[in-house]
């Protein structure tokens, strides 16, 4: 289990990401997406149901593992990668290549919270573990109405995804929960936390061993080596917003409100030219958090 930390931000949140964010994920790129390889199910089913020829955002790609996808319909999408992690983007470039055949992708190095996008150019647009990585709520605020006003205003399709303080059984991290809400035992806000990336140890100690030793003569030798070389791996603690029950929804319905948006099916709409979005699903999946929102105009 991964000692998670809670954490109270004093300084610039833009300058607390700089430090535990970004600066973290450029020095473990190479480890870090060996790790993440695998989509989640519904945002995978997402992108498999998107119309052919539809053109969207990615935002905060990481390694890019979503941008071959849907894997049964290669170059029916086009979906663009945009992050921070100039080495990040440099092993999203070209994900899902096989060995011998190199696949380009389209990626962009930017901000999630940068204005780098016309209003309404995409037609949909994903950000999946990248919103919990800010570290203020006007700053989350903010990243999803940037995706709300990144796709279209008429039939524009959104998925957003975070970690959540409601860890499942497989989870390695034990967060920390400061209060409840007394009724149910849910905590009612999230939770600022260090999450430590380790970098893998397996390598290390197999480069440790002592050769000529027998199995009995090196057991202490080896465990020697493994203990010093633990101590000596470098630790990078991360820093996540750990969503609560609701807050991304709420989030959501609030970014939309501010920019004059009602939140509702289309066929709540009393006025015609009414804008509006529609939280088409929400729930918890595995430790995370996650919402589905479609644009509309009545």
């Amino acid at each position: 289990m991964k000692p998670v930390k809670s954490v109270t931000i004093t300084d610039d949140p833009q300058a607390h990401e700089d430090q535990h964010v970004h600066a973290v994920y450029d020095q473990i790129a190479s480890h870090f997406s060996s790790t993440r390889y695998k989509p989640w199910p519904i945002i995978a089913k997402f992108l498999s149901d998107l119309p052919s020829g539809w053109i969207g955002l990615d935002s905060g790609t990481g390694n890019g593992k979503y941008l071959p996808l849907p894997a049964h319909r290669p170059g029916s999408i086009l979906t663009i990668g945009l992050d921070r992690s100039r080495n990040l983007l440099q092993i999203a470039q070209h994900a899902g290549s096989e060995p011998g055949v190199l696949v380009t992708r389209e990626v962009v190095w930017g901000d999630v919270l940068g204005s780098c996008w016309r209003s309404g150019v995409f037609d949909y647009a994903i950000s999946i573990a990248t919103i919990h990585h800010l570290a203020s709520h006007d700053r989350r605020k903010l990243a999803v109405q940037h995706l709300l006003q990144a796709v279209s205003p008429i039939h524009g399709r959104m998925m957003i995804y975070v970690w959540a303080i409601e860890q499942d059984e497989l989870s390695k991290r034990s967060i920390p929960a400061s209060g409840t809400n007394g009724s149910d035992n849910h905590p009612t806000t999230g939770e600022d936390v260090f999450v430590p990336w380790m970098m893998s140890q397996h390598q290390h100690t197999a480069k440790g061993k002592f050769k000529g030793d027998t199995p009995s003569s090196a057991t202490s030798k080896e465990d020697a080596a493994v203990a010093m070389i633990a101590a000596e791996t470098p630790v990078y603690n991360r820093y996540y917003h750990m969503f609560a029950k609701c807050e991304l929804k709420q989030l959501t319905i609030q970014a939309a409100e501010e920019l004059g948006l009602m939140v509702g099916p289309q066929e709540s709409a009393n006025t015609k030219g009414c804008r509006g979005v529609e939280i088409i699903q929400e729930g918890w999946e595995r430790s995370n958090y996650y919402v589905e929102l479609r644009r509309w105009v009545s």
